[in-house]
């Protein structure tokens, strides 16, 4: 995946760390433009102390850390989704992008997506018709 699969889709990438900004430019020079040309392109935000952590309840006081997340928030400014992973798990970056699509589908139709829901899938319309034969219209 890629930063520009996430320009297409109209998404804003903000990297946060408790790092400073000279250490996030020195990071940048050093170790990422080594695994994406020219580095990356998105800004990084220094959050040094730990408020912007606190606020997404990511700040690990006693380690001085922000934990590894990360937050779909929708035009609104209301938090969408979450997922926070200690640094042994890797993230899955095609998972992001799915639903991100899903929220921009829900948006756009104020349909719902079912559990395992791919783009293209079947989708669920709201309605009171709708309670108690979920099953009719959605196959797992």
């Amino acid at each position: 995946m890629s930063y520009n699969t996430l320009k297409e889709l109209n998404v804003e990438v903000l990297s946060v760390s408790v790092d400073s900004v000279f250490v996030h430019k020195i990071w940048n020079e050093t170790e990422l433009s080594k695994m994406v040309s020219g580095g990356i392109s998105f800004p990084m935000v220094s959050d040094q102390g730990g408020k912007i952590g606190t606020l997404y309840d990511v700040y690990d006081e006693d380690a001085g850390v922000d934990i590894r997340g990360r937050f779909i928030i929708d035009p609104d400014g209301k938090v969408q989704a979450a997922e926070v992973l200690t640094p042994p798990v890797g993230r899955n970056p095609q998972e992001l992008i799915r639903q991100i699509k899903a929220y921009q589908y829900h948006l756009k139709t104020g349909e719902v997506m079912p559990s395992g829901w791919t783009e293209g899938g079947t989708t669920l319309k709201p309605s009171p018709e709708l309670a108690g034969k979920v099953w009719e219209v959605w196959k797992p």
